[in-house]
């Protein structure tokens, strides 16, 4: 007999960049265990793609061209999703850009701007649109809610020539831990995801690279990348009634990187 509280039947889940990388991996997943799904991303064919492929597995899709770092845009979307699959239970803020440069003295202002701007930001106006909601609905008695945010190894790891990005993924942590505490009372738990190396479209440059490879991959314990499908099961789990009281918590899935 199955586990019942891994059925995520009659639940809808939201991920953010859903149309592709760990976002899509997650939203795969979640709708393999039974949730509606709504994706947000910023390439309306990629997302009409993802629609597609989630379609299959019988549950509602609903895609949106969002760009999370337009606060009027994630609002408009957010009270669209609600009203079309009619709640949502599960948000998860993954949409996110990189952008490095030559040298951090040499670090442009406009790029530190734009990564802040989706990575920080955009998780900011998600989430406090996710808690209205979940509020709310608390409030008129229907308590309950999972947040999740997709942060980075670059939070806890030194990310050279990456610092706006690897500034962005470390101040999720503590905004988690705070809507953690606050939304208790509401049913509503708030956790952080930290991947490692995971071959993504964002690291393509990294899987093409043979020094790459030797140098960085070669020491993952794993001995691999990450795939998007690896974040399957943590994003089930935190949707699910199994993590019920597991809140404000950060998961490194990185194949023991951080830990070699």
């Amino acid at each position: 007999m199955a586990y019942k509280p891994f059925d995520l039947t009659g639940k809808v889940a939201l991920v953010t960049g859903g149309n592709g990388g760990i976002g899509f991996g997650m939203a795969d997943a979640l709708a393999q265990a039974g949730a509606d799904i709504v994706i947000w991303g910023r390439r309306t064919a990629q997302n009409l793609e993802a629609e597609g492929k989630l379609n299959q597995h019988g549950v509602r899709v609903l895609a949106q061209t969002v760009d999370v770092a337009d606060e009027h845009a994630v609002k408009a979307a957010m009270e669209e999703a609600i009203v079309a699959m009619g709640r949502l239970d599960t948000v998860i803020a993954n949409a996110g850009v990189g952008g490095g440069a030559k040298s951090f003295a040499e670090f442009p202002t406009d790029t530190y701007r734009k990564v802040l701007s989706v990575n920080l930001d955009g998780v900011f106006f998600t989430l406090r649109e996710a808690c209205k909601h979940m509020v709310e609905r608390a409030k008129a008695g229907d308590p309950g809610g999972s947040l999740l945010v997709t942060s980075s190894l670059s939070a806890i790891d030194g990310a050279a020539r990456n610092q706006a990005y690897a500034a962005t993924k470390g101040a999720v942590i503590p905004m988690m831990k705070a809507i953690a505490v606050e939304h208790a009372r509401y049913g509503v738990r708030a956790n952080t995801i930290l991947p490692g190396w995971i071959a993504t479209e964002m690291t393509e440059g990294g899987q093409n690279s043979d020094v790459f490879n030797e140098k960085v991959i070669g020491r993952v314990p794993m001995r691999r990348w990450g795939e998007p499908e690896d974040f399957g099961g943590i994003a089930v789990y935190f949707a699910s009634d199994a993590s019920r009281f597991h809140t404000g918590d950060q998961v490194l899935v990185d194949g023991g990187y951080a830990i070699f």
